[in-house]
This record gives C-alpha cells, structure tokens and sequence, in this order.
C-alpha cells in the first residue's frame, strides 16, 4: 500500500497549494492528486484557483513527488482537445512525474459554461470519446477527429512529454469502473467497495493500479478536529447522487443544513489516534485498493504533514510499491 496526499483546491489558494505539496514531499507521501473544480463546494471552503496554472507551480517546486489531477471533467467546461494540450504540457513540466485522473465530473463546476447536465450514462459515453480524443492528440501527429459528441479540426500538440502520462478514469459506480477498467490505466475512487474493484478487474484492469481517497481531519484533540471536519467539510456527509446534480455551492449549504457535527464525523476520521487514520486507510486495502491518498480537512495542513510523517507513514513504508 503506497499513501499520498490530497490537495484540496477547494480549501486553499494556489502558493498555499504548492506548498502543501512541497511539505507532503517532504513529510515522505510519495504522491499526490490535485482537485480541479470551478466552485467550492460550499462558500466556507473559499478557493477554486485554476489547477493547470498550480501543476506548473507545483512541478518546480517538487522534485520526486508524483502528481495528478483528482479529477479534470474533459467533457463539457472544457473541450477535451485543450485538455489534452493541458496535461501534455504538465507532463513535460513534470519529467515523468505526472499522472491524468478523468471522470464523468459534477453539475457544481461543468454548468457554468451554459450546456445542460447530461445523465450519468450519457456523461460516461462521453468521457470515453473524450479519453480516445485525448489520446489521439498525445501522439503528436495532425488529427482530425469527428465524433458523435466532440470534433477536432486539423490540430496537433507540438509540446509533449517523453512518454504519455498514464490515464486514470475515477468511478463511483460498478458502470464507470468497467470503463476503467477497459479503456483507463487505473482507478481512482472515493470509496473502499470492493464491488467497484471486481467490476474495474473484470473489465481487465486486474493488474493496473487503484487509488482511493480517505478523508481526515487532524487536530491536537478530537473535539477540535470534529468542530473543524463540521465546518469546513459538511458535504462528506451528503448521501446519494447529490454531489453529482447540485448546481450550486449555496445548494451544498442547504442540504448540508440536514446533517449535524456527529453524521460528518462518520463520513471523516476525526482526531490524534493514528490506529483511527490506519483504519481507513486498511479498509481501502481490504477492498484491493494499491494506494490511498489522504485529504486533511481544514488550514493545519503542516501538522498532518508532522502527524504523518512520525505516526502513520512508516507503518506502510516497508510495503509501499511505485505504481
């Protein structure tokens, strides 16, 4: 099991961002994912910088951390011809070091071009043209493209890195990681079911890597650290579909009046007691996840780093493997 680190766009501006990464690095997590959103998720989060002009930060001012996006929508805000511009010059910048999470995206960031919310098996088809679009584009040669959802017109990318990055498709369901599994070159996902891992397996992505994200929240005391999780973070408490179809940060905020401080402590490993952190991160490696990534709630991003470092890190460093 490999751990990394979450960078939460959401919650930080983009110097605050890069270092963020440059502690994970130095706290000794070997990877990290970046979040791209266009909003919040709720107005107490603050921030949403642009995450292709942060990847450039990031990468001069990292040196062996892997980075990539957790996850870019290349399907509606953004054409997936420009994307594939976007990750092609972040895996220059980076020399080997970065890596492409997609997925199917949230109406709280694609909506604000003016399309319309498509449904979540038309997003999929979609998400798989664009992923052929990118691919054709990373290799370097004039593409035209006509597709039942995208076009690309006489276009090549002349900025490349040596080898493509790897493509990571993220899932929430057994449909996506079937997707995944066929066409991505790992998985990432934001829960341990081990149902989405037997369908991304049985769509042949047995021996390709998945990667999972636990959400913390460290603080010198448990009562400290669930009062931050509650404020800062009440969505991880929402259920069902709603973090995909709400349009709004305002909509996050009234649904996420329907839950109190002990239902977000459920959803967020809340406190000091690293045997709480290693069981979440167990429970991804019970579910056949290979690498989890930890997203630390709230400002104190330096004394997770420190807590980590010390109390949780060296307990998976014998068994961590590079994907």
């Amino acid at each position: 099991m490999e751990i990394g680190y979450a960078l939460s766009s959401e919650e930080h501006r983009p110097r605050e961002l890069v270092r963020s990464a440059q502690l994970a690095e130095d706290a000794g997590f070997t990877f990290a994912l970046v979040s791209d959103h266009f909003h919040p998720w709720i107005d107490r989060q603050g921030q949403s910088p642009f995450v292709w002009t942060v990847l450039g930060g990031i990468a001069t001012a990292t040196k062996c951390l892997r980075v990539g996006t957790g996850v870019t929508c290349p399907i509606i805000r953004i054409h997936p011809a420009i994307v594939a511009q976007a990750a092609a010059t972040a895996a220059a910048m980076f020399e080997g070091r970065f890596f492409f999470g997609v997925g199917t995206g949230e109406n709280l960031n694609e909506h604000v071009v003016g399309e319309r919310w498509p449904p979540a098996d038309m997003r999929r088809s979609m998400l798989e043209e664009a992923i052929a679009v990118i691919r054709e584009l990373w290799r370097g040669q004039l593409t035209t493209f006509r597709g039942k959802y995208f076009d690309v017109e006489n276009a090549r990318l002349y900025t490349l890195p040596d080898e493509p990055p790897e493509l990571y498709v993220a899932a929430a369901a057994t449909a996506s990681a079937g997707l995944a599994g066929t066409i991505g070159d790992g998985l990432i996902g934001t829960a341990p079911d081990a149902d989405l891992i037997s369908a991304f397996e049985a769509a042949g992505g047995s021996d390709k890597p998945r990667y999972g994200q636990v959400t913390v929240c460290w603080a010198e005391t448990e009562a400290e650290a669930r009062r931050t999780a509650f404020e800062w973070w009440p969505n991880a408490a929402l259920k069902g579909p709603l973090s995909q179809e709400l349009p709004l940060p305002s909509h996050f905020e009234a649904a996420a009046e329907m839950v109190d401080e002990a239902a977000v402590a459920d959803a967020v490993v809340c406190g000091p007691d690293p045997a709480a952190h290693m069981a979440a991160i167990d429970a991804f490696a019970d579910a056949g996840y290979t690498h989890v990534y930890v997203h630390q709630v709230g400002d104190d991003q330096r004394g997770f780093c420190r807590f980590y470092e010390q109390e949780v890190l060296p307990a998976y460093a014998a068994s961590a493997t590079r994907a």
